[in-house]
């Protein structure tokens, strides 16, 4: 089989849409499809050729000019590569692959990362459409895509092609509490803040590490300059192996706004930290229904602050809930993923 995805890039900066595609890239190359990726381009050009992926340089900037060559340059290489499914992961790349299809005979796909975007229902052009959780589905029905283009596949990390060997963890000190997440506000960065000084008097050893960045980094740096535990909240940046923090991580936090699903919290789930997580969009689908993580209100600083209190009071139930964690994590399987895409892509040809 012939499959093209569609990406704005393929960076190495943590976004969760661009590594859902090249782990999935890399396994259906792996299983014996020919398989390229669109893209400006970025540092996993090296780990997909590799695999024996393609790489097609493919400029979606939103620039009126720029479009029109996107759309030549789109047109040249689908005559070339002639793929039986492209796969679109992002807004520009579904809009391009539909609007130049009539032409050719592959079959479109687009996954849904980010449903609480307006313009994600543009994702429902495509003739199938994945959604990476059972609330992202339901989102995307109440706006108006039929039932019969949706199908559910999780996100899943465990075995991606993107970790190789970890090297040493880094060495926190503990008892460390942390997240990976771009510094955005929709990743209640600034509740984990507030909800870290209030429980940093009691917890003296206690320290917060935030890794990740993001626009709005310069705020939450601000905030935690004006907190009384400011000198025990590090700023870490962009990880590229952020499994190495999360080895010495004993409480990881996700206090997400909004979450269709949260990669992360599979690498967390592999890596035994205790969870505690926002009861929002997908988190729950990620943590088993709270079997594998605490479920706390999103934006709620108070309430996550005694959930936090609750586990570093008690080691037992600290050690109970990382133990949880790693419970039941055959499904995050990257491999699970790469096979329920592929009955999407089957599914769709047969018709």
């Amino acid at each position: 089989m012939h499959i093209l995805h569609i990406l704005n890039d393929i960076r190495e900066l943590g976004n969760g849409i661009i590594n859902v595609a090249v782990d999935l890239a890399c396994l259906q190359a792996k299983a014996g499809h020919n398989v390229a990726i669109a893209s400006v381009g970025g540092e996993y050009e090296a780990l997909l050729a590799q695999y024996g992926v393609k790489h097609f340089h493919l400029d979606q900037s939103k620039r009126p000019l720029n479009l029109i060559n996107a759309a030549r340059s789109y047109h040249r290489l689908i005559q070339s590569f002639q793929p039986a499914i492209v796969h679109a992961h992002m807004m520009t790349g579904v809009l391009l692959a539909w609007a130049l299809r009539r032409s050719f005979h592959y079959r479109l796909v687009s996954t849904v990362h980010n449903e609480f975007q307006r313009s994600a229902i543009l994702m429902g052009l495509a003739d199938r459409v994945i959604a990476v959780s059972h609330a992202v589905m339901e989102s995307m029905q109440r706006r108006g895509i039929p039932i019969e283009k949706l199908h559910v596949v999780r996100n899943g990390t465990v075995g991606s092609p993107r970790h190789g060997v970890t090297e040493q963890p880094v060495s926190l000190c503990r008892p460390a509490i942390a997240t990976v997440a771009g510094m955005y506000h929709r990743k209640g960065i600034s509740e984990l803040i507030t909800a870290f000084e209030q429980i940093a008097p009691e917890f003296p050893e206690a320290h917060l590490y935030l890794i990740g960045d993001g626009p709005d980094r310069p705020t939450f740096e601000a905030q935690a300059q004006r907190s009384s535990a400011g000198d025990r909240i590090h700023f870490e940046g962009f990880q590229p192996e952020p499994q190495r923090y999360l080895q010495s991580t004993d409480i990881f936090v996700l206090a997400s706004h909004r979450e269709p699903f949260g990669l992360v919290l599979s690498e967390a789930r592999e890596m035994g930290c205790a969870i505690i997580a926002s009861d929002i969009d997908g988190i729950p689908e990620a943590l088993d229904d709270g079997k594998a993580g605490i479920l706390v209100p999103p934006a709620d600083s108070k309430t996550l602050a005694n959930a936090i209190t609750q586990l570093l009071k008690s080691s037992d139930q600290l050690n109970a809930w990382k133990h949880r964690a790693q419970q039941n994590l055959e499904w995050l399987s990257v491999a699970r993923v790469h096979s329920e895409t592929l009955a999407v892509y089957r599914e769709l040809l047969i018709k």
